[in-house]
Order: C-alpha cells, then structure tokens, then sequence
C-alpha cells in the first residue's frame, strides 16, 4: 500500500479509504491510487516528488513526466480490461511494504483471466517512497514469458528465518521432500499464473516439486528480505533453473507462516520460463 492519503484531496482520500478493505491501514492500496486518476498527488507520495517505479508491461519509470504518463497508461489498460481487483495480503515493516493483489481481467483474447500481483515499496522514514517495484507475469495475458532484467544487486548476507529460510535452501538443492514438508498439511503453492495454477496439500505440493526439480534444483540470488513475523517475501534473481543457466530474472515470492511455524502458503511472482522438462503449463 505505497500511496499517503493525504496527498489526496479529502473527497478522494475518504472514497479510497472506503474501498480499503483493511480499514486501518494508512495507505492508499496501489492499484486504488492509480485509479483515483490523480497523478499529481500519487507523485507526491515520493520524497521530493521524484517517481521511481519499475513495472513488467512498461519497464523503468522516473520523473514527474514519465510517471504522469505511466498513471494515465496504467488507468486506461486497467480500464480497457475491465479489471477488479482483489486485495490479498500486505507483509509490512517500517521500511518496506509488499502488497499482493489479484486483478480479475480480459486477456488480449478476450477472455478472463486471475492475475497475481506484487508490489513492493521502499519507504523512507517519514513514509515517503523511494522507489516502486511491480511484479507480475504477463504469459495468462499474453500466452507469452518475457525476460525482465534484474532490478537488484544479489546481497550475499540476507538469510530468511525460519520455513521460508528452510524452503530456500530445499529449492537450491532440488529437494522434493525436504520441500514438501515445509508446508502445512493443507498448505497451498501458487505459481505466477494463478487459477488452476494452485497446489495444494501434499500430493499437490509433491506433483508440483517433482515437475519443478526434474532437473535439479532452483538456484537464486536473494537480493531483499521483508518479515513480518507472519509473511516473509524475497526478492531474487533466477539464475539456474536445474542444469539450464538463465539469464539473471528479477522475481518476487511471498511464503507465509501458518501457527504451526510450517508454511501455509509460497506465492510466486516472476515471468520466468522453466525449461521444458520442468514447466507445468506443458500438461
């Protein structure tokens, strides 16, 4: 939830907060902001008023023209694909937010598809933005993966605690089992496609590891950690997907704890390609 609500004029302020399902979150969600069709005010979330956003359909954003332009982009693609979006979860620290969403949309197609969303925002401490990461797949769009750069450097000493610490180390080694029981009996892993794209439960969670480690393991470079205490999500780059090196992809990941202290839920946003052997879609 990057927007501060009181760069918004009080009628606009009030309607957004009326849509906030949270209620007591003093945010603004991002997708409510860019359809509040104020760029100007969503400009002035950032510290002194310099937007840096970078987003999967329409890459690296800064400056005031480049956002406005982007704003009035992204309001009219949300509008032309008649989207409703889905408020899911906000794992927040006083430095950075991550907020998922679903936006329930028409494809290129024509038809309607579920797509997840992660937006991550870096804030300074009088709440001000830094800077806006957006994270998404476009292959339900478009049937088609596209290659999204890195947006970070690797930073060697971030170490997730705890399931998602153990999750990482078992997706490195390509470790079905030792994955699987990470998760929650009823424990859920959701690719970046969404919809049928859910697996869950044990046999779910095997079926869909044992396609994703057909190779090997997973290797990523983990670039930021945000916990919660309750969600962890990392930021990393994909770097080897079993024996096929890729190019360096920026991705997102949510795990969430169950009161177990097993994950309940991994919530995966990337447009990585797998190889063949390793991709779901392919069935």
């Amino acid at each position: 939830m990057p927007w501060m609500p009181e760069v918004f004029t009080a009628p606009i302020a009030g309607a957004l907060r009326g849509r906030d399902a949270a209620g007591a979150n003093d945010a603004v969600p991002y997708y409510e902001g860019i359809m509040a069709d104020a760029p100007d005010a969503l400009a002035r979330s950032f510290a002194a008023q310099q937007p840096v956003l970078d987003d999967p359909r329409l890459g690296h954003v800064e400056g005031a023209g480049a956002f406005t332009a982007f704003i009035a982009n992204q309001a009219a693609w949300l509008r032309e694909r008649d989207a409703v979006v889905e408020n899911v979860a906000l794992t927040r620290t006083p430095t950075r937010t991550v907020e998922e969403a679903v936006l329930h949309m028409l494809t290129d197609g024509g038809g309607r598809v579920d797509l997840p969303v992660a937006v991550v925002s870096e804030l300074n401490p009088d709440r001000t933005l830094k800077a806006i990461r957006v994270y998404h797949s476009l292959w339900p769009l478009t049937g088609r993966h596209a290659v999204r750069p890195p947006l970070l450097p690797e930073d060697k000493n971030l170490h997730a605690e705890g399931a998602p610490g153990e999750y990482q180390r078992a997706l490195a080694e390509g470790d079905m089992a030792g994955v699987v029981a990470i998760f929650e009996p009823d424990g859920y892993a959701r690719e970046p496609s969404g919809g049928a794209y859910l697996h869950r439960g044990v046999e779910g969670l095997r079926e869909l590891y044992a396609h994703m480690f057909a190779n090997g393991g997973i290797l990523l470079e983990h670039c930021t950690v945000t916990d919660d205490g309750v969600r962890c999500a990392v930021e990393y780059n994909c770097v080897r997907w079993g024996v096929t090196d890729l190019p360096p992809q920026a991705r997102v990941a949510v795990y969430q704890r169950g009161r177990s202290g097993l994950l309940a839920a991994a919530r995966i946003y990337d447009d990585v390609e797998p190889p063949a052997i390793s991709d779901t879609s392919s069935e």
